[in-house]
């Protein structure tokens, strides 16, 4: 399925990428283009909702109403780990519709490197999309020694062609984009590697119940992802998937130290609850913030995007080279300046942040020009005018406080997008955080 070309006017099912029309004040130095970027389809809020009631029927399918008020410890003879957690992988095991889940320490980075160890020997090819790693996934690939081969998720043939290859057994995919062009369907290169004979796994991280179907249900092995994300306890993640790669998860998480205690999983599984509605709002603020900008009401603005970069987020480029200072600002009115866990329990204020490190490795040129704004708990309204009030701010301050750049690319057009064409390669395997 090709992506559908943005649109001048998102909704809350699939938000498009809409462009302001108006800056208010010519710039010095024209800000480079944003790309177009393609993002993931969102769920509406009534469907969060029936999503919310299908995790209390898989709960009550496995909890007694008292067990939800009490938790256990410790390695429980025949599981290996507290009967709790067990109940509470049973639980998302039984919604995702997969064989098994294991709960892991160390959240979304612990569940990818307990997936990865369970699946793929050291010196083993491993397929992954051409783009910059998360960087403590490429940690734990290193660690590994696995022998990471790129392919440009983009372009079906390339990738037809790298399947058909026979070297892997397994592939390695990021379900949110990796690069702010990147505009590939997660679901058809699951189904590209499935129908190779090629198994896969998902880094589900800032996917996982805020898309319509994550990768385990849209037939990966297994999908991977942070319950701290989720508002869940600091540094649990699950692996959900293959009865078999669970088993090895479990395997080599023999230790006592190592398992994910009950009191943890219950609190994990009482902070999901909330989690769909919560998301699903979240993604409607984020669509009429970006439809407002694109109207012109914040002074300053020159273009916006709607990304998954990790998180689904905007993307505001300025008309002068004060995003790197524009986060500190933004946090005298009440913005987050920085995140904790990317929707953690911890942030409800907006997040007023720089671009993530992989998109500044694609695109080094936005890092003065462009910000990346979360509304996380909060509405339109609040953002807009922190927004709109740190660049008064930032108008009224000296110019000699502004960094000098280099002349960048010229300035996105503000009218109908551009064709959507295949990204071109990065020359280098490169990390991101």
């Amino acid at each position: 399925m090709t992506p559908a070309a943005a649109a001048p006017v998102p909704d809350e099912g699939q938000g498009p990428s809409p462009s302001a029309t108006t800056p208010s004040a010519p710039a010095t130095t024209a800000p480079p283009a944003l790309p177009r970027t393609y993002p993931l389809a969102t769920v509406p809020v009534e469907d969060a909702v029936r999503r919310q009631f299908r995790l209390l029927e898989a709960t009550a399918a496995h909890f007694q109403g008292q067990e939800l008020f009490t938790a256990d410890a410790g390695v429980v003879p025949g599981l290996g780990r507290p009967r709790t957690t067990a109940q509470v992988e049973a639980v998302l095991a039984d919604y995702f519709g997969a064989q098994d889940a294991a709960l892991v320490q160390g959240a979304g980075t612990g569940a990818i490197r307990a997936a990865l160890s369970a699946a793929v020997s050291p010196g083993e090819p491993l397929l992954i999309h051409r783009a910059p790693v998360y960087r403590t996934t490429a940690v734990t690939l290193r660690g590994l020694g696995v022998e990471t081969a790129e392919v440009d998720f983009n372009d079906p043939a390339a990738l037809r062609d790298a399947l058909a290859s026979g070297r892997f057994r397994w592939a390695y995919v990021q379900h949110t984009r990796q690069r702010l062009a990147d505009s590939y369907d997660p679901g058809e290169v699951l189904a590209a590697c499935e129908g190779a004979g090629v198994r896969s796994l998902v880094d589900d991280n800032y996917a996982a119940f805020r898309v319509p179907a994550c990768g385990v249900e849209l037939g990966a092995d297994a999908s991977c992802f942070s319950l701290f994300k989720l508002h869940g306890p600091e540094g649990v993640g699950v692996v959900v998937g293959a009865g078999d790669l669970v088993d090895g998860v479990r395997a080599d998480n023999y230790s006592g130290g190592g398992q994910v205690q009950g009191h943890q999983a219950l609190d994990a599984l009482r902070a999901l609850t909330h989690v769909p509605v919560m998301w699903a709002v979240q993604s409607r603020v984020g669509a009429e913030v970006a439809e407002r900008l694109a109207a012109g009401e914040v002074p300053g603005v020159t273009d916006v995007r709607l990304a998954n970069a990790q998180d689904r987020c905007l993307i505001i480029q300025l008309d002068a080279p004060v995003a790197r200072r524009l986060p500190e600002v933004a946090a005298r009115f009440g913005a987050a300046p920085y995140p904790v866990g990317s929707n953690s329990r911890y942030e409800v204020a907006p997040l007023f942040y720089r671009m993530s490190s992989s998109s500044l490795d694609d695109a080094p040129e936005l890092a003065d020009w462009a910000i990346r704004v979360n509304p996380m708990r909060a509405g339109a309204d609040l953002v807009l005018s922190v927004l709109r009030r740190s660049l008064q701010e930032l108008r009224a301050q000296p110019a000699a406080e502004t960094p000098a750049r280099s002349t960048p690319s010229t300035p996105s057009t503000p009218s109908t997008p551009s064709t959507p064409s295949t990204p071109s390669k990065p020359a280098t395997h490169r990390a991101k955080d």
